[in-house]
């Protein structure tokens, strides 16, 4: 059972209809079907019988908030009691209450436990292909960094936290750094994210990679980590523009001067997406993982590119 939430109250009447109005809220909340995100997240808390519980698609939309405003999870509790604009987009009413963060935290959990955060990417990503937002010209592939929630374990590198198993050590630019890698693809001509996983800081870029090319997209875009011969030649079976970077391989003093030239005429094409990483570092303050555990975090991750496809795509269709 679901309680029924934003009903109209006396309250409500005699307010101004401006007041607590977030034109940014808004316009998400007209752009997207929410009823096929909610025939999604339905499921959760459906039970018959017993206490009645918040309809999921609030649930859902209050954890939308979360990415956009970076709010703990208490945070978010105390915001959407005193926050008349988060109340309108989540569809709170006046005269309700708001979910405590225990209720928010274990909506979470059951999602993950559903692999609901995968299906409501996708179903995000159907709807922004509906409505023609993703040009699908080519694929940026990249990574990036992500410090662990946890405090770094003791040398020596290789060591590991006992409190956060997943995550892992890597070096990159003569640094040390103990947490995960986010690897994303995302649409060349829009900006938009279409693919995004989550992986241990040690795990290699070329790794990941396969999982990030999407099949429909004329061109794949990615720096010199990508390169990998039977990946060319599976791009090139499936008729899809091989546009990696090369790298120098054993016994070779440089690049021939083909590889060179390609691969700066690449490099400004490929480098768009460290765009879309700077709006996560510090828009969405994405530069440490909330969670412990490769599962919590890589929903956390989904969620985020969700909401960061949300708001780019209100800007494109503004």
């Amino acid at each position: 059972m679901h309680r029924s939430s934003g009903q109209g109250d006396l309250g409500g009447a005699w307010l101004s209809p401006d007041l607590g109005r977030n034109a940014g809220l808004d316009r998400i909340g007209a752009v997207f079907d929410w009823r096929s995100l909610e025939a999604l997240v339905c499921e959760v808390y459906s039970a018959r019988t017993g206490r009645p519980s918040w309809p999921p698609l609030v649930l859902f939309k209050a954890l939308l908030l979360q990415q956009w405003y970076g709010l703990s999870d208490p945070g978010l509790e105390e915001a959407l009691g005193d926050r008349l604009s988060f109340r309108k987009f989540v569809g709170l009413g006046l005269n309700e209450g708001q979910p405590d963060h225990s209720t928010l935290s274990r909506f979470r959990k059951a999602m993950r436990e559903r692999g609901l955060d995968a299906r409501l990417f996708d179903e995000v990503e159907r709807q922004l292909g509906a409505r023609g937002l993703l040009v699908k010209s080519g694929t940026l592939l990249d990574a990036t960094l992500v410090d662990a929630a946890v405090r770094r374990p003791g040398m020596p590198t290789g060591s590991g936290s006992s409190v956060d198993p997943d995550a892992a050590w890597t070096r990159k630019g003569g640094k040390s750094h103990f947490g995960y890698k986010a690897h994303i693809g995302v649409d060349e001509g829009s900006g938009l994210i279409r693919r995004a996983e989550l992986a241990p800081a040690r795990i290699n870029d070329s790794v990941v990679a396969d999982a990030l090319i999407c099949g429909d997209e004329r061109a794949i875009y990615a720096d010199k980590a990508y390169e990998h011969k039977e990946r060319r030649q599976r791009l090139k079976s499936a008729g899809i523009k091989d546009r990696i970077m090369h790298r120098s391989h054993k016994n070779q003093a440089q690049l021939p001067h083909w590889q060179a030239v390609r691969n700066r005429l690449i490099s400004p094409i490929r480098s768009a997406i460290e765009r879309v990483f700077g709006t996560l570092k510090r828009s969405y303050g994405y530069r440490r993982v909330r969670y412990c555990g490769l599962a919590a975090n890589h929903l956390e991750l989904r969620m985020l590119c969700i909401a960061f496809n949300m708001r780019k795509a209100t800007a494109i269709i503004a």
